[in-house]
């Protein structure tokens, strides 16, 4: 035996410059029969909260899945699954949008694996839930409210993945991001290759260890053009160039203005 609910969604074409939508969201619960194989047009993110079955891509080997885990099931990819005798919980959210392109380039659908372990599912399933009761409700504005729901799941799970940030790599980079250091004494200070660094940022954050450190100097340095009244030069150095006009050229060619005009539509 098994239970279930699911509500699908047809929005329309302004509703996907929002960039995700949501098509569907289910949760069903128990001995649930065999799904597949199968192909979607969409993609699906299945979040196993409880107890275990196995899943195959693409005619591929089945592989184990344990709770709490997801399943990212891709447009134009053969799929086939199934919970062990006991049955599991899932709760499932289908969506589509061009920010897929984005948020599949970040790393954030599976990193290119179809099972995903995760340390807790609770905030997705959470999450997922809440997209549920907006489709109960009937709100006018449910393909908007599903929509904004559908980033917030897509965040919880990166952040619940067993293997997000190993070794601290992201933590320690961002600690130390307003050194004045290079990417290669970053890597130094990790004990990791270089090479390996580039890879393991390029996973984590779809970038390179520059432009992630970069990022987070600019962030630092609106806030400090910002909340005080530092001088350009000083907020330079503080952020890890010794050279102003070199971090007003790079401020200006990565946000589009210089430092001076930042600051003074801020405080306008």
């Amino acid at each position: 035996m098994f239970r279930q609910w699911m509500h699908y969604l047809t929005p329309g074409p302004a509703h996907r410059g929002l960039g995700l939508v949501c098509l569907g969201v289910g949760h069903q619960d128990g001995r649930l029969p065999t799904v597949g194989p199968r192909t979607m047009q969409n993609h699906v993110a299945v979040v196993v909260t409880e107890g275990a079955g196995w899943f195959a891509e693409a005619g591929g080997a089945p592989v184990e899945v344990a709770a709490p885990a997801v399943l990212w099931l891709r447009p134009g990819v053969q799929h086939h699954y199934a919970p062990h005798g006991p049955g599991w919980t899932e709760w499932f959210v289908d969506f589509t949008g061009p920010a897929v392109t984005a948020y599949t380039e970040l790393g954030f659908l599976g990193d290119g694996r179809p099972v995903t372990p995760l340390a807790t599912a609770e905030p997705a399933a959470r999450a997922i839930g809440r997209i549920a009761q907006v489709c109960r409700g009937g709100s006018p504005y449910v393909e908007v409210e599903t929509s904004a729901i559908v980033h917030e799941v897509l965040v919880a799970l990166r952040h619940a993945r067993v293997d997000e940030d190993p070794g601290g790599v992201l933590e320690a980079l961002a600690r130390d991001a307003c050194l004045p250091i290079s990417v290669a004494e970053h890597a130094r200070r990790l004990g990791l290759p270089l090479p390996d660094l580039r890879r393991r940022v390029r996973r984590l954050t779809g970038c390179s260890p520059k432009d992630y450190v970069l990022t987070i100097r600019l962030n630092q340095a609106k806030d400090l053009l910002a909340g005080t009244d530092l001088p350009v030069a000083a907020i330079a150095r503080r952020v890890g160039y010794d050279d102003p006009a070199y971090f007003t050229r790079l401020f200006a060619r990565r946000t589009g203005q210089p430092p001076s005009e930042f600051r003074a539509q801020r405080f306008g």
